[in-house]
C-alpha cells in the first residue's frame, strides 16, 4: 500500500470515528425522548396542577414532550415508591408533595420506599395555599364558629380529604388536635372528588389546596373557614389564617422534584437550572397563580436540606397531633 493509500484510509477511519462520536453525543443528549413526571396524586390535585405547568413549559423550550402520569394510593407512597425503582436515566422523574416525601414515613410503618437513599433531589418547584373550606349552607362561617360547632356535636361533623395519609388528612387531624375538637374523616381518592362532593352538600367541610379548591371560592361554590398557612394568602387576602384564631398554627406546603438515586449528575444540573428558568417565566408565574401557588426556586442541595430538615420537624408534628392512618 502506498503512503498516500495509508494516509488517505488514515483519514477515512478518522472521518467515521468522529462521525460515530457525533451519533452517540447526539443520542444521548438529554433528553432525547419523552420524560415522565411521575405524580403521586390523583389529577385535580395541587401537586397534579403544579406537574403540569412545569410540563407543559419544559416541553415549549426543550423541544421534547414531557408527560404527567398519576399514580395515587395510600397516601402517595404508591407513585413515590415506583419511581423509586425506576431506572435513574432522568427519563422518570418524581414530582411530588411534601406530605409524600417527608410525611409519609412518619405516619406509615412502610412507605416501600427511602426518601433520602433512593432520591437525588432536583429541585423545589412551588408552594401553595392550604384553606378549609365548606359548604356555603353550613352554619359556621369562620374558625371560632367551627370549632364551637364541633364541640356541641363530638363526632358528628363529616370532613372531607384527598384521601388517608394526604396533607389535607393531616392537617385535619392537627386541626383537631389543635382546637380540641372530634370531627369525622371522610378519605376521597383525590382532591377533586372531595371538593366535588362538599360544592354539592354532600359532605359540609373539607381541607382543600388552592388549586383544587380556588376556582369554586371564586365561583361563591365554597366558602373559606381559615387559612392554614401561617400567612394569608395573595389569592385570599381577606380570608383569616388559622392562626389568627389558634396561635401558633400554620404549615405551608412545599413542592418538588426527585429523581431516582444513582441519576447523573449532568441531568439532574440540567433539569434544576431549566426549571429555574421556568419558574422565573412569566407565564409560568401567572397560571401558578391563577391556582394559588408561587414559585419555590432553590437549588439541590437546598432542597436536600429541606428535606432532612422536615423529615424531623414533621415526625414531631405527627407524633404530637396523634394523627393515624385509618
Amino acid at each position: 500500500m502506498t503512503r498516500k493509500a495509508q494516509l488517505l484510509g488514515t483519514l477515512i477511519t478518522g472521518v467515521v470515528a468522529l462521525v460515530s462520536l457525533q451519533a452517540s453525543i447526539a443520542q444521548d443528549k438529554y433528553p432525547s425522548r419523552p420524560v415522565t413526571f411521575l405524580v403521586p396524586q390523583a389529577a385535580g390535585g395541587a401537586n397534579d396542577a403544579i406537574a403540569r405547568v412545569i410540563a407543559q413549559k419544559l416541553t415549549e423550550t426543550s423541544g421534547q414532550t414531557f408527560l404527567v402520569d398519576n399514580h395515587p394510593g395510600a397516601g402517595g407512597n404508591v407513585g413515590t415508591a415506583l419511581v423509586a425503582k425506576s431506572k435513574p436515566d432522568g427519563y422518570t422523574l418524581l414530582v411530588t408533595a411534601d406530605s409524600a416525601q417527608v410525611i409519609n414515613p412518619a405516619l406509615y410503618q412502610k412507605t416501600g420506599f427511602d426518601p433520602v437513599k433512593d432520591f437525588d433531589a432536583v429541585t423545589p418547584l412551588a408552594k401553595a395555599g392550604y384553606v378549609v373550606v365548606a359548604n356555603p349552607a353550613f352554619p359556621p362561617n369562620t374558625m371560632a364558629e367551627l370549632i364551637a360547632y364541633a364541640k356541641a356535636q363530638p363526632g358528628q361533623v363529616p370532613y372531607a380529604s384527598a384521601g388517608n395519609g394526604t396533607m389535607n388528612h393531616l392537617i385535619g387531624e392537627m386541626l383537631q388536635k389543635a382546637a380540641d375538637i372530634k370531627l369525622q374523616h371522610i378519605p376521597y381518592k383525590g382532591a377533586a372528588g372531595a371538593a366535588t362532593d362538599v360544592v354539592s352538600g354532600q359532605v359540609p367541610l373539607s381541607v382543600q389546596s388552592t388549586p383544587s379548591s380556588l376556582a369554586f371560592i371564586r365561583a361563591g361554590k365554597l366558602k373559606v373557614i381559615g387559612v392554614v398557612n401561617e400567612k394569608r394568602l395573595a389569592s385570599l387576602p381577606d380570608s383569616p389564617t388559622i392562626g389568627e384564631t389558634i396561635k401558633g398554627f400554620g404549615a405551608t406546603p412545599w413542592y418538588a422534584m426527585f429523581a431516582p438515586a444513582g441519576t447523573p449528575k449532568a441531568i439532574t444540573a440540567w433539569l434544576q437550572v431549566e426549571v429555574n428558568k421556568v419558574l422565573d417565566d412569566h407565564d409560568a408565574i401567572a397560571k401558578l397563580a391563577t391556582l394559588g401557588c408561587e414559585p419555590y426556586k432553590g437549588s439541590q442541595e437546598s432542597l436536600n436540606q429541606l428535606v432532612h430538615f422536615d423529615l424531623v420537624r414533621w415526625a414531631k408534628i405527627v407524633k404530637d397531633s396523634g394523627a393515624t392512618i385509618d
